[in-house]
């Protein structure tokens, strides 16, 4: 459902609950109507009173109505809002942007740090799809890696297979989730890859991907002001990564390969180099 208006104007929310998922991230909890019909990769932007506006992917929906955002301790915004406790208020608009498009066929999901959050949105949709479903969640070290518990919780049950991936072997595999992920396209079959995390990581899992041709789709992350598609900021080529995006298929991202884990924009608009 969309609200070409309503969305875009701030509600103000009460904090429900707040989680830690690792020393440096948590996940903040609220109720909002608009929110909780949110797609899989789908965003919104944050406002923390005071301080600043900030974009972050729902990384859940509960049947109660209530949502979540997942947020790691950055800048001075984040800290703000990881700061914050149940019964303090926030403003939340949107939801905006393109989600995933859950394609039926075995599904590896990749992510590398909070990427994770909007991939566990996911992956309980395609869990109840029936959908047979492969993590990767990639962090530099263990007290990194988002949503640990949960996943593992999901792989004893039999609904998910998952591997986890440390730069340092603190946890899992020692390595990049990239490695991880390609040598599981070498053993089996995989009809489609989700991914979402830094854009280097990103921009190596779309060269796997048309390698072996297979379907890929991809959520970037870009610096957002607006959220609506006027201020240029999360342009990448002749995309805006708030409206064209933040989930974009492998043709859209052949279009853009020549920006895509090079270059971005900063916040006063300049090109810089990832």
């Amino acid at each position: 459902m969309v609200w070409p208006i309503r969305n875009n104007e701030i509600r103000i929310v009460k904090i429900s609950d707040v989680r830690s998922e690792n020393p440096h991230v948590k996940t903040i909890f609220f109720r909002d109507e608009m929110c909780a019909l949110s797609k899989p990769g789908q965003f919104v932007m944050v406002w923390i009173p005071g301080v600043d506006e900030i974009p972050l992917s729902i990384s859940s929906i509960y049947q109660d109505g209530s949502s979540s955002i997942t947020v790691a301790e950055v800048g001075e915004a984040t800290r703000a809002l990881t700061g914050m406790k149940p019964g303090d208020l926030i403003g939340v608009r949107g939801p905006f942007g393109n989600g995933f498009k859950v394609i039926d066929g075995e599904s590896l999901i990749v992510g590398g740090g909070v990427g994770m959050a909007p991939l566990m949105l996911l992956i309980n949709k395609l869990i109840e799809r029936n959908v047979k479903v492969t993590v990767v969640n990639g962090a530099e070290t263990r007290d990194k890696i988002v949503f640990l518990d949960k996943l593992e919780g999901l792989s004893r049950l039999g609904k998910i297979n998952v591997y986890f991936t440390t730069e340092n072997g603190s946890y899992g595999l020692k390595g990049l989730a990239t490695d991880i992920a390609e040598e599981i396209l070498r053993s089996r079959r995989i009809d489609v890859i989700y991914a979402c995390g830094p854009e280097g990581m990103i921009r190596k899992l779309y060269y796997v991907a048309k390698v072996h041709s297979i379907s890929f789709q991809a959520s970037l992350e870009r610096y957002m002001r607006c959220a609506i598609g006027i201020c240029g900021s999360c342009v990448i080529g002749k995309y805006r990564v708030c409206r064209d995006g933040p989930v974009f298929t492998m043709k859209e991202l052949e279009e853009v390969e020549d920006y895509l884990g090079l270059i971005k924009y900063n916040e006063r608009g300049e090109k810089i180099p990832i």
